[in-house]
């Protein structure tokens, strides 16, 4: 019979690259209880045991508090393995942009260092030079916020499975879209349209029909209470006036909100 490994907590410790006092402290919350106690009292972990610090670990680096960590590994429905392959895509989502966040940072330095050489100025960037200084950032901006508020609504559920299914060469065909819808639907307020004319409603239209395609279903009345979002935060707000100037925002939104009316 083969005997059962086991672990004492500072082995464990130097193992996983965690503290002894935080193994203490799990153990103190009833996070992560060691299966067995050596003649002399010492905590004994299993290979059980370390497979839910892991799962506490990486739990962690995505960002989850302790609780609610607790109550996921607790529960009589928990699927380790569901719950690891859901991890494994999150960290590779991660991995995914962060290797685009770098590709940026080196975009960013070649064009300054390019500038301080004096062998070219900012403004001579081209656009697909302009669009490198931004790969890798997640398109859904203030994720954290947008999860406190709709993180339990099916809609986000949705965005995020599909998120995490797509490559970066699909990532590249939907900010190629955003792109040129933001900059048609610019091009038409510069130029005087109102945002209840046609061409307007239309690239609302196919603004909503993106988000449909890309994220979750948009029915009309979603895409109206994007509209509303957008004009009161400021910081949506910025991003939308980058591509038409001052007073995009609201024409923008209110063609959202027009050609949900016509759509609905």
């Amino acid at each position: 019979m083969t005997k059962r490994v086991t672990y004492q907590v500072s082995e464990v410790a130097r193992l996983a690259n965690v503290s002894v006092r935080a193994l203490h402290h799990y153990d103190a919350i009833g996070l992560l209880t060691p299966s067995g106690r050596s003649q002399a009292g010492y905590r004994l972990y299993t290979a059980e045991d370390l497979l839910r610090l892991q799962q506490i670990l990486v739990g962690r680096e995505l960002g989850l508090p302790l609780e609610q960590i607790r109550r996921a590994l607790d529960d009589p429905d928990f699927d380790p393995v569901a719950a690891i392959e859901s991890q494994l895509r999150a960290l590779t989502e991660r991995a995914r942009r962060t290797a685009g966040m770098i590709r940026a940072v080196e975009a960013a330095l070649a064009a300054r260092r390019a500038v301080a050489g004096g062998g070219r100025t900012m403004k001579d960037m081209t656009h697909d030079e302009i669009t490198e200084l931004f790969d890798g950032f997640d398109p859904t901006a203030h994720e954290g916020e947008v999860r406190d508020r709709w993180g339990g609504t099916e809609a986000y559920r949705e965005s995020a499975r599909r998120m995490s299914r797509y490559t970066k060469a699909e990532w590249e065909s939907y900010k190629a879209e955003a792109h040129a819808i933001m900059t048609e639907a610019a091009a038409l307020f510069r130029g005087g349209a109102s945002a209840a004319d046609a061409p307007a409603l239309d690239v609302a239209e196919r603004h909503r029909r993106s988000i449909d395609r890309w994220f979750y279903d948009c029915p009309a009345a979603m895409h109206a209470a994007l509209a509303d979002m957008v004009e009161a935060d400021a910081r949506f707000a910025k991003n939308v006036d980058a591509y038409g100037g001052p007073g995009f925002t609201p024409w923008w939104s209110e063609a959202m909100r027009q050609n949900a009316r016509r759509v609905g």
